[in-house]
C-alpha cells in the first residue's frame, strides 16, 4: 500500500512537473513569435513531447496562458474555508483574497507576461471570462453553504461575484500601478472601500 501511494504520488509530481514546463515553454513561444502563429505542435515540440500528448494537460491553447487558474480558486476556497464561522462573510472573503494576493505578487514577473500576452489576444481573454465564470459559481456554493443560505437566495453570488470584481480591479491597477504598494494591502483597502455595510451581513 505504502509503495503504491509512493508511487501514485510520483506520477502526479512527473505530472505537474510536464504540466508547468508546457505553460512556461508556451509563454516563451508567445512572447517571441505571437499567440496566433505558436501551434500545439510547436509548444509539444519545445517541450519535448508527442503533440498528442498536450491534450492530457490542457484542453486548449490559450490555457497554457491561464494555466495557474485552478491552483488560484483551489486556494481562495482553501482559504475561505480556514476562517472562523463566525467571522462575516465579507470580512472572511477580504482575508482569502489577501492571502492570495501574496501569491500573487511573489510571481509578479510570470503573472505580467501572462497579463500582458492576455491583453493581445482576445481568444485568451475570452477564455479568462470563462473559467472565471466557473470561480463565481464554485464561490458563491462555498458561500452558500458557510452562510447556511437558502438556495433561491442571491446574497451568495452578489458576495462572490463582488469580491472577484475587487481582486481582478486591484490586480490589473497593481500591474500598471507597481509603485502603489504592496497587491495584498491594495486588495484589503479596494475590500474595505466597497465593504461598507457588506461587511455586517453573516
Amino acid at each position: 500500500m505504502a509503495e503504491a501511494t509512493k508511487s501514485t504520488g510520483l506520477r502526479e509530481r512527473k505530472k505537474l512537473e510536464r504540466r508547468t514546463r508546457l505553460a512556461d515553454v508556451a509563454v516563451e513561444l508567445f512572447e517571441r513569435n505571437g499567440f496566433e502563429k505558436t501551434t500545439i505542435e510547436q509548444i509539444a515540440a519545445a517541450a519535448d513531447l508527442a503533440p498528442r500528448t498536450f491534450f492530457s494537460y490542457f484542453a486548449t491553447k490559450d490555457d497554457l496562458v491561464l494555466a495557474d487558474y485552478t491552483d488560484r480558486l483551489r486556494r481562495i476556497l482553501e482559504e475561505l474555508d480556514r476562517r472562523p464561522a463566525a467571522e462575516p462573510a465579507w470580512e472572511a472573503l477580504r482575508s482569502s483574497f489577501a492571502t492570495v494576493a501574496d501569491d500573487y505578487e511573489a510571481e509578479e514577473s510570470r503573472i505580467r507576461r501572462r497579463f500582458t500576452i492576455m491583453a493581445t489576444s482576445p481568444s485568451v481573454a475570452a477564455r479568462s471570462l470563462q473559467l472565471q465564470a466557473g470561480w463565481e459559481q464554485a464561490l458563491a456554493d462555498a458561500l452558500t453553504r458557510r452562510l447556511e443560505a437558502d438556495p433561491g437566495d442571491p446574497m451568495p453570488r452578489l458576495l462572490a461575484a463582488t469580491a472577484l470584481a475587487v481582486m481582478r480591479a486591484s490586480l490589473q491597477h497593481w500591474l500598471l500601478n507597481i509603485e502603489d504598494g504592496p497587491l495584498p494591502d491594495l486588495v484589503q483597502r479596494s475590500f474595505d472601500q466597497l465593504g461598507v455595510g457588506l461587511s455586517r451581513m453573516r
